[in-house]
């Protein structure tokens, strides 16, 4: 502390920005409430439904014992917007504090309702405590008061800012309930002044509720109760500075109960009115309220007039419009969904598009019996409300996870009607399409398949029968497969630069037997002028690249329609001839390339002189971590990207167009990472070494302790193309090395994997038809390895020594404000994927981690990811680019390999033919 106060003694404090203080909440997520003043008036809700006095059906369940459907109840509230929900047990033959600590912790486990700040509700102070003992985030405690006197008062509320509660103040006192306006102000600021000046609490913590009473009971002391309300709560905001304002919505319609209209109606008409006076929340069914500019008028006018206290005859008049309205009275309190009104084939419409599964097994059964035949629902109503998410989708007004999600009734509503399509033995469900049929596969040697799932995923809700091979897929088994189910169209997928070389193989046997339907190329590595110039030669029929999947249907139905599919051929030649032409053109170029010893000549030389630091334990080593400790490293923008949805996060949420489809699939990202958390679902695992390390010209050479004899050596290579600026150097890894054994440089390399349980998992939800879930789960695997490589690469910085001071951000570390970098063989500054190799045999990967390469040197499982570890300051990540015949006939003297080998595995590095 003193060397601080040292070293700071100079330095002038920075500013403290003042905040606006607000009421801070949480649950699983934040919520800051605003207060209202004359320009801004926000109001926030606070779900009722889960209070055994405010609903018979919550109470029907909780008596029961029915906890897991009374959950859906909460969830409900949320879904309808309840900002906050209140829990309430107190009921004469309910354990209340066993119920409140038990659905506190089933609300714990579900994310999509713990997400809320929680108020518990109870008259009883042990019920409180016990819930406050349960609760994640910062919640409100309803409710403490001066009933019992100032002492009890002070102490219950010292107890509930220790445990870090906000609280709701009822306007009681020892002389009982305040009913004036005068006696609500009264004992709400004398609550306030004891709250500030003997606790010091936060005065956006006190929540004032000074009773919303029942009107129109046809007694006349009642009439003014609402407007006692409103007249108290403009009052106790000015002179209680900070604090919010509450009450409970549903009390001041009890005369009416059993007629919805009307309550709805009440609660609208009052909630406008108290909300213009400055009332911050309520607890109130948030399913039910009245939107007050569609309110019938004349049931407007009357509900102000009782409201307000405009007239004597008020409470008359509402009671006589009320009967002539109970005819028309709609229960909505059953939850129904207006939409489920709608008819059978607007509902199964309404199910796709919106991707909600949870009628649609219901409105097949219906259809089933309706249309006759399990073939005529999918031939009819399904595919109808499909080839709407397909045109949705085309124009942009949907997005990939929507799609997906459509995706996932439509399988469970064939899913449902499989049983009786084998009854009249039509196995195939989807054998329906009039679309034509597509075999999909990654190619031999790539184990990944994301993209190529949605790629399934969108063709499905389009029309077409889609046939997946999945990964590392044997060209004859292709080739098999579209003989046998008469396919139309095939595509290829790849992720890797070997996958190219495969493609061409693919569509050269295609060639030689004669099939000739449309070839469709995609994959992270493919590209549209690798297609032209490396694969479409090879093929008499359309070889088309599509790097997107919302463009795969379009492509199709080009290549389909007879009168457009010669046009778009044509189209696609001449375009793919410009493109070689461009590429001729760029290897005849041959003065940008160095040759190899000028290249060599120009390598990388730092300047400044470092500390080398000192090499911790040499050797391998093992490591685990847990998911948990992962999900804060992830970096969340490649996750968007994988569902077409392109930005940065967490801009992304602010996007015009799909911000808000941005955030949902956020929220649904973050519920399946949980229930991997909470499950213990995957096991990350990964194995790395550190070495003493010498560099000789392009390769590294691995020492062990105190030996002047390698043992391993990583071979590189050197950017030959002439740089614009002279001195610039031409890069190399091993330039980020020293040359010296006597220096004792180290280097570092890592093999990251998630495991096979991420593909397991995945295939569970597949099977169950759920291709949304199952795409997720593998995403989320993928950013889970990048994270742990993220995670270990710190981990090696802090044993370097350098790195224990970093003091970095998961942004700052995200961006890569740090020394050194980790560059991964197959990454353009180490295009090699053969390079692999040598890191699976000094780390021992496959008896470490099980973790294999393919033919390709694909890594599997696909959520691994490998790579080293320079600790140089000036090491930089930078990309090869071609290279000349010189250097591969170096190179391939050097890793004891035919050039013709080497030429196959750099091939989209070579300067020429």
């Amino acid at each position: 502390i003193k060397a601080i106060a040292q070293k700071l003694n100079n330095r002038t404090p920075r500013k403290i920005q003042t905040i606006k203080k607000q009421t801070r909440l949480s649950g699983l997520e934040a919520l800051n409430l605003e207060l209202a003043n004359e320009k801004n008036k926000p109001f926030y809700m606070v779900g009722e439904r889960t209070n055994v006095t405010g609903s018979p059906l919550f109470s029907k369940l909780i008596k029961a014992n029915n906890f897991d459907e009374a959950l859906k109840v909460a969830r409900q509230q949320v879904e309808n917007g309840a900002n906050i929900i209140d829990i309430n047990f107190d009921e004469g033959l309910l354990d209340s504090k066993a119920c409140m600590v038990h659905f506190l912790n089933l609300v714990a486990s579900e994310p999509d309702i713990a997400k809320v700040p929680i108020m518990i509700d109870s008259s009883k102070w042990e019920v409180i405590e016990a819930g406050l003992k349960c609760l994640q985030g910062k919640g409100i405690v309803n409710s403490i008061s001066l009933k019992e006197g100032e002492e009890q008062f002070l102490q219950h509320a010292e107890l509930c800012k220790r445990y870090g509660a906000a609280v709701v103040v009822m306007a009681f006192d020892e002389l009982g309930q305040a009913v004036s306006t005068e006696e609500k102000v009264r004992i709400c600021v004398r609550a306030y002044n004891l709250l500030v000046e003997k606790l010091n609490f936060d005065p956006t913590d006190i929540i004032f509720d000074c009773n919303i009473l029942t009107v129109a009971t046809g007694i006349e002391e009642h009439d003014r109760y609402a407007l006692n309300f409103i007249e108290a709560i403009k009052e106790i905001k000015i002179k209680c500075p900070g604090a919010l304002t509450s009450g409970g919505v549903s009390n001041l319609s009890f005369s009416f109960r059993g007629n919805n209209i009307v309550r709805e109606a009440m609660h609208s008409v009052f909630l406008y009115h108290a909300i213009q006076a400055g009332l911050d929340m309520g607890i109130v069914n948030a399913g039910m309220l009245a939107v007050y500019d569609e309110i019938n008028p004349e049931l407007k006018n009357k509900c102000e007039a009782v409201i307000l206290n405009t007239h004597s005859e008020a409470t008359e008049e509402l009671i006589q419009l009320a009967e002539s309205l109970k005819g028309q009275n709609t229960e909505k309190a059953t939850l129904v969904e207006e939409w489920r009104n709608f008819s059978l084939e607007e509902r199964m419409n309404y199910s796709l598009v919106k991707g909600i599964d949870s009628y649609i097994e219901i409105d097949t059964e219906e259809a089933r019996i309706k249309y006759q035949r399990p073939l005529n629902v999918i031939e009819g109503p399904l595919m109808e409300a499909m080839k709407v998410v397909g045109e949705l989708f085309g124009q942009g007004k949907m997005f990939l996870p929507q799609v997906v999600k459509s995706a996932r009734v439509m399988k469970k509503a064939v899913a449902y009607l499989q049983p009786y399509m084998e009854e009249e033995k039509r196995n195939n469900p989807m054998g329906v399409s009039n679309q034509g049929t597509f075999v999909i596969a990654t190619v031999k040697g790539d184990v990944h398949d994301i993209g190529k799932n949605i790629v399934a995923v969108v063709l499905g809700c389009n029309g077409y029968k889609v046939v997946d091979l999945g990964v590392m897929v044997h060209v004859k088994d292709i080739i098999h497969a579209i003989n046998e189910h008469q396919a139309q169209f095939v595509g290829l997928s790849g992720l890797i630069t070997p996958s190219l070389d495969e493609m061409i193989a693919n569509v050269q046997e295609f060639n030689r037997l004669g099939i000739n339907i449309p070839v469709l190329i995609g994959g992270a590595t493919t590209s549209k002028a690798h297609t032209a110039i490396k694969i479409a030669d090879h093929y008499s029929s359309p070889v088309v690249h599509v790097n997107d999947a919302s463009l795969v249907v379009e492509v199709l139905t080009l290549l389909s329609t007879p009168e457009k599919r010669e046009k778009y051929f044509n189209d696609l030649k001449v375009s793919y001839s410009k493109l070689k032409e461009r590429h001729i053109k760029a290897l005849g170029q041959h003065s940008e390339l160095l040759s190899f010893e000028e290249a060599r000549h120009d390598k990388f030389h730092s300047e400044e002189k470092f500390d080398i630091p000192k090499i911790p334990e040499s050797g391998v080593f093992q490591h685990q971590v847990s998911v948990k400790e992962l999900a804060t490293f992830i970096d969340w923008s490649p996750f968007f990207w994988t569902w077409e949805l392109k930005g940065t996060y967490p801009k992304i949420f602010n996007h015009p167009d799909y911000g808000d489809e941005a955030k949902k699939l956020f929220h649904d990202a973050e519920l399946m990472l949980n229930k991997i958390i909470k499950e213990n679902l995957l096991q990350p695992k990964a194995v790395y070494g550190i070495w003493h390390a010498v560099s000789e010209n392009e390769d590294v050479h691995l020492y062990q302790p105190n030996s002047t004899q390698a043992f391993a050596t990583l071979h590189f290579l050197r950017q030959q193309k002439a740089k614009e600026l002279e001195g610039s150097a031409q890069y190399c890894l091993a330039d980020f090395v020293a040359s010296d054994l006597k220096s004792n440089d180290s280097i570092g390399a890592f093999v990251v994997t998630i495991g096979d349980q991420v593909e397991r998992l995945a295939k569970e939800y597949e099977v169950k038809g759920d291709d949304y879930s199952s795409i997720m789960v593998k995403a989320i695997g993928d950013r889970l390895a990048e994270a742990y490589a993220e995670y270990l690469h710190k981990h090696v910085r802090t044993l370097w020594g350098y790195g224990a001071n970093e003091n970095l951000s998961i942004e700052d570390l995200i961006q890569e404000k740090y020394r050194g970098i980790r560059p991964a063989p197959g990454y353009p500054a180490c295009p090699d994927h053969t390079e692999k190799e040598t890191l699976w045999k000094i780390l021992d990967v496959e008896k470490n981690l099980q973790a294999t390469l393919t033919e390709s040197f694909a890594m599997n499982p696909p959520s691994t990811v490998s790579g080293y570890f320079f600790h140089h300051p000036k090491s930089k990540y930078f990309n090869v680019g071609q290279i000349a015949r010189d250097q591969i006939e170096n190179y391939a003297q050097r890793k004891h390999m035919s050039v013709e080998k080497i030429e196959k595995w750099l091939n989209p590095n070579l300067s020429y033919k």
